[in-house]
């Protein structure tokens, strides 16, 4: 059952908010992907907890299943999840990616890649998953700071470390421009000129990454997709910066846009912790090596609609974080 914290009693979003800065959903340790706890599922009922279970025994106990993962140490789970429950943090927006999610309406279930990849992490490690939904970054880091959620995945950025202890890489992000209706801009070179107006989100990789570079177009910061959707719906933006699957996702909503084909950035996206935990990262690490081998990034990618995204490779043992 949902409740919306950002109002003091939980009943609805923040005055201006459309939907609040966070919403959380709280599932059963069972639920996971399929292939990790016996299938994927959207329901945490003891018929979805005991089926994956009953899989799960049938998985090990076949000749032919790799060994499962030792169980992390107890201390290490204490400091991932200090509430007895994993926090995850999903950013969320009208479009999602590899990184962020989507909410279902009407009940505002954060869905996608991270929303996946957090429930496949409970599993995996035996406890329940609380996934806490941001529409925004600033929020999103804010609330790492004072410790309100134990992993995340992003793409890396330096500015971002200093909340964030990365873990290995999943995947690499490329970035470039969606260009509304009417603006003649067909390659990242075509952008930076005068009277070009680029929309970025606030916090992003795109907004710091263009900053140092962009001379003579404008950026604009807003806080959330849904604003920049709808800049580029009205014209009052020419482009946008951003995630290249964010950018597809946004092209659908914004009628006679086009997604650049070249990129102006590539970029690891990671699974992060906050900033300290060094036994909790390397149970997020561990994680996210195996799911990259047995399958489940795959399967996460693949149920989003991104059958085209290359899973990262294994990280060095001896590089256990992006960078």
């Amino acid at each position: 059952m949902y409740r919306d914290p950002s109002t003091p009693d939980g009943s609805g979003p923040t005055p201006g908010v459309a939907s609040g800065p966070r919403r959380t959903l709280l599932l059963g340790a069972g639920l996971a992907l399929a292939g990790c706890a016996g299938g994927r599922t959207g329901s945490s009922g003891p018929g979805a907890a005991s089926a994956g279970a009953s899989a799960a025994a049938a998985a090990s106990a076949s000749p032919s299943a790799p060994p499962r993962p030792r169980p992390p140490d107890p201390a290490a789970l204490r400091e991932l999840a200090p509430s007895g429950r994993l926090r995850a943090a999903i950013a969320v927006g009208p479009s999602g990616s590899t990184f962020r999610g989507t909410l279902d309406t009407p009940g505002g279930r954060p869905k996608g890649v991270p929303a996946d990849l957090a429930v496949a992490f409970g599993a995996r490690i035996g406890l329940p998953v609380e996934l806490v939904a941001y529409g925004n970054y600033p929020d999103l880091l804010d609330a790492g700071a004072r410790g309100d959620w134990d992993v995340t995945f992003l793409p890396y950025d330096d500015a971002r470390t200093r909340v964030i202890d990365y873990g290995p890489s999943y995947y690499d992000q490329s970035y470039t421009y969606l260009v509304r209706a009417g603006v003649p801009i067909a390659r990242v070179a075509d952008l930076d000129r005068a009277g070009i107006r680029l929309a970025v989100a606030e916090g992003s990789v795109t907004a710091r990454n263009r900053e140092g570079v962009i001379k003579a177009a404008t950026i604009v910061r807003f806080r959330t997709l849904d604003q920049i959707r709808e800049q580029l719906r009205t014209g009052t933006v020419d482009a946008a910066g951003a995630g290249r699957e964010t950018l597809l996702g946004l092209a659908a909503q914004v009628p006679g846009s086009k997604v650049l084909d070249d990129a102006f950035l590539v970029e690891r996206v990671a699974i992060g912790v906050p900033r300290g935990r060094r036994a909790a990262l390397g149970v997020a690490a561990a994680f996210i090596e195996e799911a990259k081998r047995d399958g489940t990034v795959r399967r996460a990618f693949d149920a989003a609609g991104y059958k085209d995204a290359v899973v990262a490779a294994a990280a060095p043992a001896s590089v256990p974080a992006a960078r």
